[in-house]
């Protein structure tokens, strides 16, 4: 974890809304890292980010927006996460302990029922579903940004109509590094960064990223990200492989907003059907945006956002 942070007992309240909450887990316990922004009885957003093994730091973003609309929201850093403790041990990565960790946090932070609006991005939507499916009489709102409900569907997408969108020349150079699992070749990053990235993680100039994207990269822990995601850029490969959820939706009952975004790794039209499977759900397109579309489609993704939160709260 952070130098920053003392983790031997000491009170888990720290200055600027950050605190310190203890988990139990089968391997022992730790701390993960959470910030509260904001004061709102009502509306208390929870955050969770992507990866696994990303940090809260790709969010943000969020600072220029929620305030202002007045929404309570928190900062979160899985276990395993930049903030969070970093223990060494593979069988923490799985999504059922995660499920868990998160009721963890809600119980600490005391968010329920009455104004809890569960915001996962990416593998943060995976789980942020996996939560719903056990603990959705703990929500008052749901939002999924950014995350097919079947990993078997996103690799047969990103197989299909990403790879191709590539040159074929730069595609082709792409395969045969996976195919030889080369993936610590500076080749596959320096092709992946303007063909893929730039296409479909974030529509900007990669020297013009957000500072919070460039750091949140920088401190993504690879060892989780690479046990659950595998270590392709096209598909999963690690224990999320076979992970769907597509039949499960219609089990879901509370307010849930489903965002997709035209240049995403996600495949928008999924999402869409995702949006028609969930009881009580609607869908947000930001048609500018790929993967973070909460940056290069900034408008349309929290104009959509916040008017679906004031509007479960105003019901």
């Amino acid at each position: 974890m952070s130098d920053y942070f003392d983790n031997t007992g000491r009170d888990d309240i720290l200055s600027g809304g950050v605190r310190m909450i203890k988990i139990q887990t089968h391997a022992g316990e730790f701390k993960v890292w959470t910030k509260r922004v904001g004061n709102n009885p009502r509306i208390k957003v929870l955050l969770l980010h992507g990866g696994p093994g990303a940090s809260h730091e790709f969010f943000e973003g969020f600072d220029s927006f929620f305030p202002k609309a007045e929404i309570e929201y928190y900062y979160y850093d899985q276990l395993g996460s930049h903030y969070s403790d970093q223990p060494q041990d593979d069988t923490l990565w799985e999504i059922d302990r995660f499920v868990e960790e998160v009721e963890q946090v809600r119980k600490a932070l005391k968010l329920n029922q009455s104004n809890l609006y569960l915001y996962g991005q990416s593998w943060g939507g995976a789980l942020a579903v996996e939560y719903a499916l056990k603990y959705q009489h703990n929500l008052k709102g749901l939002i999924i940004s950014n995350m097919m409900m079947s990993c078997p569907e996103y690799g047969k997408y990103a197989k299909e109509k990403l790879g191709p969108q590539m040159p074929p020349e730069v595609l082709s150079e792409i395969q045969e590094m996976e195919e030889k699992e080369d993936f610590d070749n500076p080749r596959y990053l320096e092709l992946l960064i303007p063909n893929y990235y730039c296409e479909h993680i974030l529509r900007m100039p990669f020297d013009e990223w957000p500072e919070p994207i460039h750091r949140g990269f920088k401190h993504l822990n690879n060892e989780v990200y690479i046990s659950m995601q595998g270590p392709s850029e096209f598909g999963i490969r690690g224990k999320l492989e076979t992970w769907d959820r597509t039949r499960d939706l219609d089990k879901i009952n509370v307010p849930t907003l489903v965002i997709g975004a035209t240049h995403d790794t996600m495949d928008p039209k999924h999402m869409e059907w995702v949006a028609s499977q969930i009881k009580h759900a609607q869908f947000l397109l930001c048609p500018n945006g790929s993967h973070c579309a909460l940056y290069d489609d900034q408008e349309t993704y929290f104009s959509g956002l916040i008017k679906f939160i004031k509007n479960v709260d105003s019901n």
